[in-house]
C-alpha cells in the first residue's frame, strides 16, 4: 500500500480498497474511477471474496504449508473471466495505470490483475473523413477492440494476424500490428516491427505521430503511409500483402506500403462497375493536374506567352484585367491564400457555421474584389475551378501536398513562365522517382514498369481478371 500510495500521490481518481478476505488475510483492491466498470468490481470480485471467506479459509487449512491464495481465489471464489498473476510491481502499477483492477492479499508474493475496464466508445458510424456513395458505411472509432472486430467481421480467417505492442513512456498506447500470414511479405514485416521499436517518445496521441516516425522521407510534402477510416479499405490492403497499424484512441489506421497512384484510388472503384470506375479514375487524374498546376498555367500564359492564347479569348482577358493594379503572379497569390484561409477556418469553426463562412465568404469576397478591381473575373472563375479539383482527391494528405505544391509552381511560373513550370514538374518528378516507401518505389508499377499490376493502376480491368493477389508490390 506504502508504495502504491507514493506512486499514485496526489491522485484523485485513483481507489483504494481494503477488505478482510479470511480470518489473518488482508487485501487491498486498487483501480483507477474510470476507467473501471465499478459494478463489474462489486459483482465479480468483492461480493464473491465476501460470501467465499469460509470457502477460502476451509481451502487453506487443509492446505497449511502449500497454499497458493492467489490460486484458489483465481479458480474458486473471484469469477472475472480475464485474470493473471504478477509480481513486478512497476509492471503492476502499469496495469492499473491502463485500467485494470488489482487485488494484492498481505504476505503474498503475486497480485492478481483483473480486466474490467469500463467498455464505453462512441457508436461505429460512417467515416466523416471518406464519405461514399456504394459501400459499406462503417468507420474505424476510438476503440482498439472494436477496430480489430471491424476487421475480423471481414476477413474471417485464422491467418489473419494481429501483434500487439505499447508505444510511448508515459502514455504507454496500445499499437496493433495486422497482417495476412502467407501473404504478406516476411521482408516487409521484419521492417515495420524494427522501425516501430525504433521510436523513443514520450507520447502516442494520434496516429500521425507514428506515420512520420516510421515513413522512409521526413522532409518529403507526399505522404508515405496511408491513413484511412474505412475498415473495407484496410481488409482490402491486406489481401494485397500490406501491413496496417490500429493505434488506440483514434479513428484513423495506417496501411503501408503505398504509391502514389494507389493514393488516387478509391475503395468505390471496386464497387462500381468497371467502365464506370476506370472513367472515374481518369478524370481524377486529370483534376489532380489541374488543381496543381492552373494557377501557374495562368500566370505564365498572361504574363510571358500571350501569343499562345486565341485572340478573342486573349482579349476577354485583357479587358478584365485593364483595371487590375497588379501583375499576374500578385493576384493569383493573393486570391489564393485567401480561398486557402477560407477553407480553413470552415474546417476549424463549428460544422453548421463553418460550412456557411466557406462558401459565403468566399462568394463575398470574391464578388468584391473583381468590383473593387482588384482581381480579374476570370481569375476568380480559375482559383473557384482550382479549388473544386482539389477536392477529388481521395487521400486528404495527398491533396494537402497538392496545395502546397501549387505556390512554388506559381511563384516559378510568374518568373521563368512556362519554363518555370517544366522545371518545377521535373523536380517533382525526380523526387518521386527516388521517394520510397517501405522499398516500395513511390511511382509503381508505371516506373518501374509492371504491366501485370497496370490492369488495376490506369484502368479497372473487369473482377475476373483481378482474381490473382497482386502479391509483389512494385516488383
Amino acid at each position: 500500500m506504502t508504495f502504491f500510495k507514493e506512486n499514485f500521490d496526489r491522485s484523485s481518481d485513483i481507489v483504494f480498497k481494503e477488505l478482510l478476505v479470511c480470518d489473518g488475510y488482508r487485501g487491498i483492491i486498487i483501480f483507477i474511477d474510470g476507467l473501471v466498470d465499478v459494478s463489474q468490481v462489486d459483482m465479480h470480485i468483492i461480493a464473491p471474496l465476501l460470501h467465499g471467506r469460509s470457502q477460502l479459509e476451509y481451502k487453506l487449512n487443509e492446505q497449511i504449508k502449500h497454499h497458493d491464495v492467489q490460486a484458489i481465489l483465481q479458480k474458486s471464489i473471484v469469477s472475472a473471466c480475464q485474470s493473471k498473476l504478477e509480481n513486478e510491481m512497476h509492471t503492476i502499477a502499469s496495469a492499473i495505470t491502463n485500467g485494470d483492477t488489482v487485488l494484492i492479499l498481505e504476505d503474498s508474493p503475486e497480485a492478481l490483475i483483473f480486466d474490467m475496464k469500463k467498455r464505453e466508445t462512441r457508436a461505429v458510424e460512417e467515416a466523416a473523413s471518406e464519405p461514399t456513395i456504394r459501400g459499406p458505411r462503417e468507420g474505424f472509432t476510438e476503440k482498439l477492440r472494436t477496430n480489430t472486430s471491424l476487421l475480423r467481421t471481414r476477413l474471417k480467417t485464422n491467418k489473419l494476424k494481429m501483434e500487439p505492442l505499447t508505444i510511448g513512456d508515459v502514455s504507454n498506447t496500445d499499437i496493433v500490428i495486422v497482417y495476412l500470414d502467407g501473404v504478406v511479405k516476411p521482408e516487409l514485416l521484419d521492417e515495420v516491427r524494427t522501425r516501430l521499436a525504433r521510436i523513443k517518445i514520450d507520447a502516442i496521441l494520434e496516429s500521425g505521430y507514428i506515420e512520420e516516425l516510421i515513413e522512409d522521407n521526413t522532409y518529403s510534402p507526399f505522404p508515405q503511409v496511408l491513413s484511412t477510416e474505412r475498415p473495407d479499405r484496410v481488409a482490402a490492403a491486406l489481401l494485397e500483402g500490406k501491413v496496417s497499424l490500429l493505434i488506440d484512441n483514434t479513428p484513423f489506421a495506417l496501411v503501408l506500403p503505398i504509391t502514389f497512384l494507389g493514393l488516387l484510388q478509391s475503395p468505390e472503384d471496386y464497387y462500381q462497375r468497371y467502365m464506370i470506375s476506370t472513367a472515374t479514375r481518369w478524370l481524377r487524374y486529370w483534376l489532380a493536374f489541374i488543381a496543381l498546376t492552373f494557377p501557374s498555367l495562368y500566370i505564365a500564359v498572361t504574363t510571358f506567352h500571350q501569343e499562345m492564347v486565341p485572340t478573342n479569348l486573349l482579349l476577354s482577358i485583357a479587358s478584365s484585367r485593364e483595371a487590375v493594379p497588379f501583375p499576374a503572379i500578385v493576384e493569383a497569390l493573393l486570391m489564393e491564400i485567401t480561398f486557402e484561409g477560407l477553407r480553413e477556418a470552415g474546417i476549424r469553426m463549428p460544422r453548421p457555421v463553418g460550412q456557411a463562412v466557406s462558401i459565403v465568404g468566399a462568394l463575398v469576397i470574391g464578388q468584391a474584389a473583381v468590383q473593387a478591381g482588384i482581381v480579374s473575373a476570370i481569375l476568380v472563375i480559375i482559383v473557384s475551378f482550382t479549388g473544386i479539383a482539389s477536392f477529388i482527391f481521395p487521400s486528404y494528405s495527398l491533396g494537402i501536398a497538392a496545395r502546397l505544391l501549387r505556390f512554388p509552381l506559381m511563384c516559378l511560373a510568374g518568373t521563368l513562365g512556362l519554363y518555370g513550370i517544366f522545371l518545377g514538374l521535373l523536380v517533382i518528378c525526380i523526387h518521386l522517382l527516388r521517394l520510397r516507401s517501405f522499398g516500395v518505389p513511390y511511382l509503381s508499377p508505371v516506373a518501374p514498369l509492371s504491366l501485370n499490376n497496370l490492369k488495376d493502376t490506369l484502368v479497372r480491368v473487369p473482377w475476373r481478371n483481378l482474381i490473382h493477389r497482386r502479391r509483389g508490390i512494385g516488383e
